[in-house]
């Protein structure tokens, strides 16, 4: 599905270099895969979150998606696949204050030209998936934020993405609400989903099939499910 091959990215100005930031990531990741990308500070995720998001480009290596290198893509294409294949799911939350939760999911539909009935009907499918069909005429400041995660979740479903991409997505919540959040990612990774996480803590990122640990700018270590992996193996041992 996604693969980066010696991902570096240099920030300049003009033409001298004021900051090197990732040194050559090499990443493979398939459909349905679960990855959490494990953190300290300064160690890059926010750019290559934003690369793999396609908001932001590497100053040299490779970025294959579904079999298109990322030179080949033009900026409408890359919208395109941001609206519909991948969607990104924020700390924060970014639900905008003064509109219901029915509108805050249907948003990303109504920039596709969807009938108002079929946004309405996807958006409370999305929202059951969350537990809160029962909310959708809530506003932001009347719901939790355990409960504005899921809408944010809900809004970044509805569009049926392939991949989701989490930045810290329980970072502002206690220990019982994050492990609910991560229930739920979990079970849309079973659907099918991949995703990808970034966090700073060992036990959110133990809900992924797979741990990555970042420093100054490159993967450190890569730790497999490795049970996972020995019943595939199995399998095609088998065939």
């Amino acid at each position: 599905m996604l693969a980066l091959k010696n991902i570096k990215k240099d920030y300049m100005n003009g033409k001298e270099i004021m900051q090197k930031v990732l040194f050559g990531i090499d990443l493979t990741i398939n459909d349905g895969d679960f990855f959490a990308i494990m953190w300290p500070s300064w160690s890059g995720k926010s750019t290559l979150m934003n690369i793999i998001w396609l908001l932001d480009i590497p100053t040299s290596g490779e970025y294959i998606l579904d079999g298109k290198t990322l030179p080949s893509l033009s900026e409408n294409e890359k919208a395109q696949l941001r609206s519909k294949k991948i969607w990104f799911v924020f700390q924060a939350y970014n639900l905008i204050p003064r509109i219901s939760v029915l509108d805050q999911v249907t948003l990303p539909l109504s920039y596709q030209g969807v009938s108002k009935n079929e946004q309405r009907e996807r958006a409370i499918k999305a929202l059951e998936k969350v537990w809160l069909a029962h909310k959708i005429h809530s506003k932001p400041n009347q719901l939790s934020w355990w409960e504005q995660q899921r809408v944010a979740i809900a809004r970044a479903i509805i569009t049926n993405p392939t991949l989701i991409l989490a930045d810290e997505p329980t970072g502002n919540l206690d220990t019982k609400t994050s492990y609910g959040i991560m229930n739920i990612f979990t079970q849309l990774n079973k659907e099918g989903k991949t995703i990808i996480m970034v966090t700073h803590e060992a036990d959110i990122a133990a809900f992924a099939k797979h741990n990555i640990h970042m420093r100054d700018g490159l993967i450190e270590k890569v730790h497999i499910d490795w049970k996972e992996q020995k019943i595939k193996n199995g399998q095609e041992d088998k065939k």
